[in-house]
């Protein structure tokens, strides 16, 4: 989604900006703007539609300075994509201002500026707020209160950043709803959507809660919280590798992220098992009381993390706990009636995703006995709302399509039925057979990875088509949805994902010589199943891309088949993850699209 940087110093603060904005390209967004206070103490604004390097070369050709300044990367919601609707908006030279969210009461907002004789340029709810801010610095107020004053009357999600010319010593901040990080530095500060985008000036950030509002000067930061009062938020050290927003060798961040699998799959499993056995102290003191009371696991999600979900229910349902799994964009919406003894599991990468944070918001009054979050951001508003965290460790993911954080979250997972399945009855053999699947899991993955030139010789049969089927049974249905989901959101071609099951029941349809048909053919008791609907496929002439476990005998005409080692059926689904990710990677690579920031998308949905 759009993202904020700002920074307040005693040098040019442009190269800052500029490069914080690159650093939160992964988020997705259609423009970029900057607005900077000049040498002669105007605010000197510059947009454009496009890239961030767009507007650096316009910014870097004006020769322009400045000691403070706010900029931002815009995905589109009110108003489409255009230069007049790229942020920062401004109230004539009064005021400038940034803005992540939605405003829901915008349309009364502007009717009443209309009203007041102020005209807007662009179709945007921001505008709404520069020209409310405005309007309270013409009826005297300093910039802090005229923030404060706007922040009450908005409606709906929002972390902004106000600067103006007349109080150029300060940037003012608030949010509710969005995420907001102030990041602070030794004779200036700096504020952003996230981390990220600070790395190379601080390693030192405070986090503002809802409702915070803030002024962030040169040399100091004064929070105040909803009701008013000064308060002190605890300053945190990023862990955050500065090096992970970096590509290295690779050609784009989805194929770094994917070859980064083994690495970060062992460290989400660092200290979690030894032994044979489970650590579940790892998992934080609060966690064992909870699970102790667990009858029923609700998860919610959405997107990827919706299909990690959904593999987790298979999972869990084997060692007896009951689970249902629902996408949080409907869950939250919905009368629901909670079992007795449920525990609400919330799986976010961004831990920022509006639909998954307003159901554990709503949750609490639904009779949950807690809430479990899984997540890969630890100063995310969905670990700190949450009753206990489980952290997936997966590091800073740049490419929208998700790779190395579903695996983790399946780890992660994985772990949590481990943990659960000591309650319902495994005994310790079981247990140790399972934690030491996990063990030789990233030796296994590396395995997979070395097939990435083979997949990338079977991609090249596969770019010239316009559709695809993925076929699935078990925990594997989830992951062919995963593999449809990945290739549809950056190769562009239209895929779709079945229980393999259900292929006479509407998708045989479908199947003629120009559709594709993918699967993965573990070595598992529905393997003779699927089989049989693959016959049914290729009886019509589909081409078939198979995945298969090295003991399967396939044992059907005309295939294009990649041979996985033997791999253990715990953490299968987890293994043949990878080949789908690297499918839809070199098909994308093939067909030439926009990798790693695939149109329309955004890396973290934080509206709905």
């Amino acid at each position: 989604m759009c993202g904020i940087v700002g920074a307040v110093a005693r040098r040019n603060v442009l190269p800052i900006l500029m490069d914080g904005l690159q650093r939160l390209e992964y988020r997705g967004y259609d423009s970029a703007g900057v607005a900077v206070r000049g040498a002669d103490g105007a605010l000197k604004r510059f947009r454009a539609l496009g890239k961030v390097q767009v507007l650096k070369a316009i910014v870097d050709r004006s020769g322009v300075e400045g000691d403070m300044g706010i900029a931002h990367t815009r995905w589109a919601t009110h108003g489409a994509p255009a230069e007049r609707n790229a942020h920062p908006h401004m109230s004539g030279v009064r005021v400038a201002v940034v803005h992540n969210g939605i405003i829901e009461n915008h349309a009364e907002l502007r009717s009443r500026l209309v009203a007041l004789g102020y005209e807007f340029t662009s179709e945007t709810d921001t505008e709404v707020i520069a020209h409310l801010m405005a309007h309270k610095l013409e009826g005297g107020l300093d910039l802090f209160a005229a923030v404060k004053q706007t922040a009450a009357e908005l409606d709906g999600a929002y972390a902004l950043a106000a600067a103006s010319p007349e109080d150029g010593e300060r940037i003012v901040v608030t949010r509710a709803g969005s995420p907001l990080v102030i990041g602070l530095g030794n004779g200036e500060n700096f504020i952003a959507s996230d981390v990220a985008a600070l790395l190379p000036v601080t390693r030192s950030f405070l986090f503002l809660e809802e409702g915070d509002i803030a002024e962030v000067c040169r040399d100091g930061v004064t929070v105040f919280d909803a009701e008013g009062n000064q308060v002190i938020r605890p300053v945190k050290q990023s862990k955050l590798a500065d090096a992970s927003v970096d590509k290295g060798p690779y050609a784009h961040y989805m194929l770094k992220e994917i070859h980064e699998q083994p690495g970060v799959v062992s460290e989400t499993l660092e200290g979690r098992i030894h032994r044979g056995r489970l650590l579940e102290d790892s998992f934080g003191h609060e966690t064992k009381s909870l699970l102790d009371r667990t009858k029923h696991v609700q998860i919610v999600a959405c997107g990827t993390s919706y299909h990690a979900g959904m593999v987790a229910r298979y999972w869990l349902e084997e060692v007896g706990v009951s689970c249902s799994v629902e996408v949080a964009s409907e869950y939250r919406y919905r009368k629901v009636v909670v079992p007795e003894g449920s525990l609400l599991i919330t799986i976010s990468q961004s831990g920022e995703t509006a639909d998954t944070l307003a159901a554990l918001r709503g949750s609490r009054t639904k009779g949950f006995i807690g809430s479990l979050a899984v997540c890969n951001v630890p100063e995310s508003s969905l670990v700190r709302e949450s009753d206990v965290c489980f952290m997936t460790r997966a590091g800073i993911e740049i490419g929208v399509a998700s790779t190395k954080a579903f695996t983790t979250q399946l780890v992660a997972l994985r772990l949590l039925t481990i943990a659960l399945s000591r309650r319902f009855g495994q005994t310790a053999a079981q247990e140790e057979a399972m934690v030491n699947e996990l063990h030789s899991l990233p030796r296994q993955i590396e395995v997979v990875l070395q097939l990435s030139d083979a997949i990338r010789d079977m991609a090249a049969d596969f770019s010239d088509k316009h559709n695809a089927l993925f076929l699935g049974r078990g925990a594997f249905y989830p992951i062919a949805m995963e593999g449809a989901l990945k290739l549809k959101e950056i190769s562009y071609i239209h895929a779709e994902a079945y229980p393999a099951g259900e292929l006479k029941h509407g998708p045989l349809a479908l199947v003629d010589e120009s559709m594709p048909v993918v699967c993965a053919l573990p070595d598992d008791p529905l393997l003779e199943k699927v089989l049989s609907n693959l016959q049914e496929v290729r009886a019509r002439g589909g081409e078939l891309f198979l995945f298969s476990d090295q003991k399967v005998a396939i044992g059907l005409d005309r295939f294009r088949n990649m041979t996985l080692s033997d791999i253990h059926p715990g953490t299968a689904p987890i293994v043949y993850s990878i080949p789908l990710q690297l499918l839809a990677y070199h098909v994308a690579v093939i067909k030439g699209t926009d990798v790693d920031q695939p149109r329309n998308l955004a890396k973290s949905v934080t509206v709905e």
